[in-house]
C-alpha cells in the first residue's frame, strides 16, 4: 500500500482513477476465495476428487483426470481458489494411491495458470485487460475457448512426457483409496451459484463477494480461517502496486504504446516477460492503460507467462503456501524448468489456434 499512498500524494486525481479502475477484480477474487473456502469445507472438492480417483487406469490416467478437474475449477472459481484448495487434494490423492507426488504437485499450479483464460473471472488479469470491453462470460469463452483447450492439452502433454518414468514406475507404497464422504448440498449450491454469476454477469464482482460473505457467515467460519483463505496482505499489496502502476502509466505511456500497435505474437511475448519481472497483475495494469491492438495476445502472455517463474503471479505464492502446509517441498528450479518447456509450446499453440478460431472478437 506504500506505493499507492506515494502515488496518491504525487498525483491524487490519477491515483484515484487508477484505484477505481482496479478494485473490481480484487473484490471478485476475494468473493471467489470465500466461495472456495465454503466449497472446500463442505467437501465439494474432496467428493469430486474422491470419485475421480476411483476411475480405472494407472498413474498417468489419474493425473490427467485430476488436471482436468483443476482446469474446470480454475475456469469457474478462479486460479487462486484452484491452487489454494486443489493443491492439497492432488498431492494427498497421489500419496493415498502410493504414487510419486511431484507431477501432481507441479501440475496443480501449472494447470491453474494455463486454464485461466476461459472466463473473465478465471484470472484477475482478464478483468484488468478487458476493463474497456467488459464482455460477458459467454462472449469471452466463445472467443478464448479454443486457446483454453489448447493450453490445457499442452499442459497435460508436457507433464505426461516430463514425468513419464515416475508415472509408469512402481508404486511407492501399497496404499488404498478411502471413500470420500458426499459433499454437503450448501457447498454445492454455493459453488454452482458462483459459477453462474461469473459466467452470466458482465460485472459479477459485488454479487460474488456478497455470495461468498453470506456463505462463510452461514457456515460460521472464524476470522482466522477467513484470513487464511483470503490472504489479505497479498491481495492488498498487489492492489496497491497495481493502482500505483496505473497512476504511473497515465504519465508514462511507453509500455502502453509498445502493445498499442504490436502483433499478437509480439504482444504475448512482451506480456509474458513483463509478468515474470513485475507479476502479472501490475503488468496487466501497466500494459493495458490505453488501446491494445491484440487483447487476446496480451491475455495469453499474462496468463501463461507466469508458468516461467514463481514471481509471475499471486497463484504461485498461494501454491507454495498450500504445498508447504501439507509437508511438500516445492523446488523453484523445477517449477521454472517445467515452465521453460511449457510456456513457449503453449503460447505458440494458443496463438496458432486463435488465428484460425471462427470467433474473432469479444
Amino acid at each position: 500500500m506504500l506505493a499507492l499512498t506515494t502515488a496518491a500524494v504525487l498525483s491524487p486525481d490519477r491515483a484515484g482513477e487508477a484505484a477505481g479502475r482496479v478494485w473490481e477484480p480484487f473484490v471478485l477474487v476475494a468473493g471467489l476465495l470465500l466461495v472456495g473456502l465454503v466449497a472446500h469445507g463442505d467437501g465439494v472438492f474432496d467428493a469430486v476428487a474422491g470419485r475421480l480417483t476411483r476411475t480405472p487406469g494407472g498413474a498417468g490416467h489419474l493425473l490427467v483426470v485430476l488436471l482436468l478437474l483443476t482446469a474446470v475449477v480454475t475456469a469457474v472459481l478462479n486460479l487462486d481458489t484452484s491452487v489454494a484448495f486443489l493443491t492439497p487434494i492432488l498431492v494427498l490423492t497421489a500419496r493415498r494411491r502410493g504414487l510419486a507426488e511431484e507431477p501432481f504437485l507441479y501440475g496443480a499450479v501449472l494447470m491453474s495458470n494455463a486454464a485461466s483464460t476461459l472466463l473473465p473471472g478465471s484470472n484477475l488479469t482478464n478483468l484488468l485487460v478487458l476493463h474497456r470491453h467488459s464482455p460477458s462470460g459467454v462472449a469471452f469463452a466463445a472467443r478464448m475457448g479454443g486457446a483454453w483447450l489448447m493450453a490445457v492439452t499442452c499442459t497435460i502433454g508436457v507433464l505426461l512426457v516430463c514425468y513419464r518414468r515416475q508415472l509408469h514406475g512402481p508404486r511407492l507404497t501399497c496404499a488404498t483409496t478411502p471413500t470420500a464422504p458426499p459433499a454437503r448440498r450448501f457447498g454445492v449450491a454455493t459453488t454452482i451459484a458462483a459459477a453462474l454469476l461469473v459466467t452470466l454477469l458482465r460485472a459479477p464482482a459485488l454479487p460474488v463477494f456478497v455470495l461468498g460473505a453470506a456463505a462463510v457467515t452461514a457456515r460460521r467460519y472464524g476470522r482466522r480461517e477467513i484470513f487464511d483463505a483470503l490472504n489479505p496482505a497479498a491481495l492488498l499489496g498487489l492492489y496497491g502496486i497495481s493502482a500505483a502502476l496505473g497512476t504511473l502509466a497515465a504519465a508514462w505511456t511507453g509500455p502502453g504504446r509498445l502493445v498499442a500497435t504490436a502483433s499478437q505474437p509480439t504482444t504475448a511475448v512482451v506480456a509474458a516477460l513483463a509478468a515474470v519481472m513485475l507479476n502479472n497483475l501490475p503488468a496487466a495494469v501497466l500494459l493495458s492503460t490505453g488501446a491494445v491492438a491484440s487483447p487476446e495476445g496480451l491475455l495469453l502472455g499474462l496468463n501463461l507467462g507466469p508458468n516461467l517463474a514463481v514471481t509471475g503471479s499471486l497463484s504461485a505464492v498461494l501454491w507454495l503456501q498450500s504445498a508447504r502446509r501439507i509437508g511438500s517441498q516445492p523446488s523453484l528450479r523445477t517449477f521454472s524448468r517445467l515452465g521453460a518447456i511449457l510456456v513457449p509450446l503453449s503460447l505458440a499453440a494458443c496463438l496458432a489456434t486463435l488465428s484460425v478460431w471462427p470467433i474473432r472478437h469479444f
